[in-house]
This record gives structure tokens, sequence and C-alpha cells, in this order.
């Protein structure tokens, strides 16, 4: 079982912005990679810092989270629609600190070192989106296509992703030679400092592409077509791979993730691959007999109604389901019948009706002598 991200991060379901804020730099600080070289746990210990924080920090995904625990950004439960994304550890703590890692020093001068920060300009996967798509009982029964409108960063159009106007790119930066890091000696101390020219990139781009301003991405609306399998259900999370957040420097573009929630139905029930509806049916044909139409997501089916029954029994009708995510073989349709008493009936019909009662014996009320034996002794001798 995984841990409460508030036990993560050490502080109470009541805390503030700022106090989870002020949780995650001290544990940051002390289980950096960079700071733990010899204790591969540090980085593990990191991670799960850095996602704590960015869940919690973020007022939706806190709400998210409250509400449904992990199964919130694993299981795909929630509502509503857009993007998100899951982050570099290294990507948050760098936000968080600040200038850390954007010149005139920062964290690296805590360590003595630039560490693994100094290699930025490496090619770099782009984050995973999640999205959050509702759909209808039939489509989940069928398979659907849906076209999605996704707001993510892609390859910038005027630049074609190089960064620059040009089109030639990065060059490596002639300050720090690539390496991201400026070293400066005074005496026996040795600092290492993010290098000002790049902020820490190790590159340089001298003619800046206007719209990405050198990054190589802009933010865009792209419109994706998804295939939704039949048989999903509320939970059901799909891979889009590819159709995240364009790569940096080159790196391989992320992920999208959408999860489905099925929206309730007017009329059916649904548990697992077992759909359930309630059909009032009148209480003529449940004393007599007859037969019923009842609805299924294929269209109409006929039930045959034995004489004498009574409401709450359930009907089963074979493969009239959901199908199965995994298999395709579908489920049953149980038929509740619901009796339908009369109302506003003329007072021919009341006589008719009396007469009726009067005539019938304790024989044509089985339910009620077997409720009667069983509560005597509550009604006293």
């Amino acid at each position: 079982m995984k841990e409460d991200l508030y036990e993560t991060l050490g502080v109470s379901k009541s805390a503030t912005g700022p106090e989870i804020k002020k949780a995650y730099r001290k544990l940051a600080v002390k289980y950096h990679p960079d700071k733990n070289p010899d204790d591969p746990s540090a980085e593990d210990k990191f991670k799960e810092i850095g996602y704590a924080y960015e869940i919690l920090s973020d007022e939706d995904k806190r709400a998210a989270y409250d509400r449904y625990g992990h199964q919130a950004f694993e299981g795909g439960m929630g509502g509503g629609g857009g993007r998100g994304g899951y982050h570099d550890p290294m990507d948050i703590f760098s936000q968080v600190f600040g200038g850390a890692f954007g010149g005139g020093g920062g964290f690296e001068d805590l360590f003595g070192g630039g560490g693994r920060r100094g290699g930025r300009s490496a090619a770099q996967k782009g984050s995973d989106l999640r999205y959050d798509l509702e759909i209808t009982l039939e489509e989940a029964a069928t398979g659907v296509e849906k076209e999605l409108e996704i707001e993510k960063f892609a390859s910038c159009t005027p630049c074609r992703g190089s960064g620059s106007k040009s089109g030639k790119g990065k060059q490596t930066c002639s300050t720090c030679n690539g390496s991201g890091v400026v070293t400066r000696q005074a005496g026996i101390f040795i600092q290492q400092t993010t290098c000002p020219t790049c902020n820490g990139t190790g590159s340089t781009i001298s003619d800046p592409c206007d719209t990405c301003e050198g990054t190589g991405r802009e933010q865009k609306l792209d419109r994706i077509k998804l295939r939704i399998p039949a048989g999903v259900s509320t939970g059901t999370r799909l891979r889009s791979t590819g159709n995240g957040d364009s790569g940096v420097n080159g790196g391989p573009d992320g992920d999208l993730y959408v999860f489905l929630e099925v929206a309730p139905h007017d009329v059916f029930e649904r548990d697992g691959d077992t759909l359930e509806c309630e059909v009032p049916t009148p209480f003529s044909t449940c004393t007599l007999g007859g037969e019923i139409d009842v609805p299924t997501l294929v269209g109409k089916a006929s039930i045959k109604i034995p004489a004498g029954t009574q409401g709450g029994t359930l009907f089963r009708l074979r493969e009239k389901g959901m199908p199965n995510l995994q298999t395709g073989r579908k489920g049953d349709l149980l038929v509740e019948v619901r009796v339908e008493v009369p109302t506003k009936l003329d007072t021919n019909q009341k006589e008719k009706l009396v007469s009726f009662a009067e005539s019938i014996g304790d024989e044509n009320a089985p339910l009620s002598g077997s409720f009667l034996e069983k509560a005597k002794k509550f009604f006293g001798k």
C-alpha cells in the first residue's frame, strides 16, 4: 500500500499551502540525490517527495486526492476534463527553489558542485498528460471513437523546433564550455555556480525564435482521435503514446493518459458486466400472467410473466448485458418486476375490487400468511 501523501511530507491534512511548501523544501534538501550520492534509496525518497508536493500544492489535484486517494491518479476517478502532467522531480525542485538553477548561485553551492544539473542540454522526454473523459453507457457498450482537444507543448511551428529564427539551433556555451556550471576558486575553497550565460543548459541561441523564445516548443491546442474499446468502465485508463508534451532538446514526446468515467444511465444500473433494470408491471399481468416488453441496449425484448408473479421477482436475459473488456463476452441483463398498483379507480371498479378481495382466501396470499406467522409475537395474543 502506498504511503499517504500527507505522511510523505510530514504535514497534517489541514496544512496550508505555505506549510506544504516549507515541508517539501526541508525534505527535498535532505534527500536530494546530489547530497546522497552513495544512497540509492535517497533518490527514490526524493521522487516520492516531489510527487507528493506536486499533488498537494495544486488545489484541484489535492481535492481529487482527498476524495479518491491514490486512485484519483492511477485508477482515473474524478470528473471534468483537461490537461495535467506528471513532472520530473528535478524540475519541481528547480521551480520551488526559484533561481537555484537559473544563474547567480543556488543549490549547487550547498553541495559544493553542480552535480547532475550540469547536463541540462541533454534530451528530455516531454511530460505525460492526463485527460478526463465522460462517455455514455451505450458508448461503453459498443465502443466509440472520440476527438479530443488537448492543450499541450508542441514543436514550435515558426522555428521548426530549433529554437532559433535562422534554424541553426543551439551552440555550445562559450562561458562554461557546455558544462552548465562556472567554477570559481577562492584560496582552498572551490565554488560552482550555474552558468549565468546559458542558465545551466550548456548551450546558447544567438537568434532566439520570437514565438517560443528559444525553447523550441510552443503551447498549442491539438486534436487527436482516440478509439475507445467496448466494455470500458469508470476508472479505465487508456494510453495514447506520443500525444503528451513535446520532448526537450530532441527528447521523445510524452504520452497522453485518458481516464474514463461512464455517466449514470436513466434506465440501467451496471454491476461489472451485468446490467439491471426495474420494469413497472400491471397488477393484472402479475396476477393473471402475460407478456411484457423490456428495454435492452440493443433494442426491445419480451418476457413472459407467469400468473401469480410477485413484486421483486428477477428475470435474467442472457447476454444482454455489457461486453467484457478482455474477452468480449457479454454479461446478462437482470429485470426486476415492480408491481404497479392501479390508481384513480371509479366507483364501479372499486366495488369489483372489494368483491374480488372478499372472494379470495388465505391460500391466495402466501406471502402475507408467512409474514404474519413470523410476526405474530409482535402483535400480542
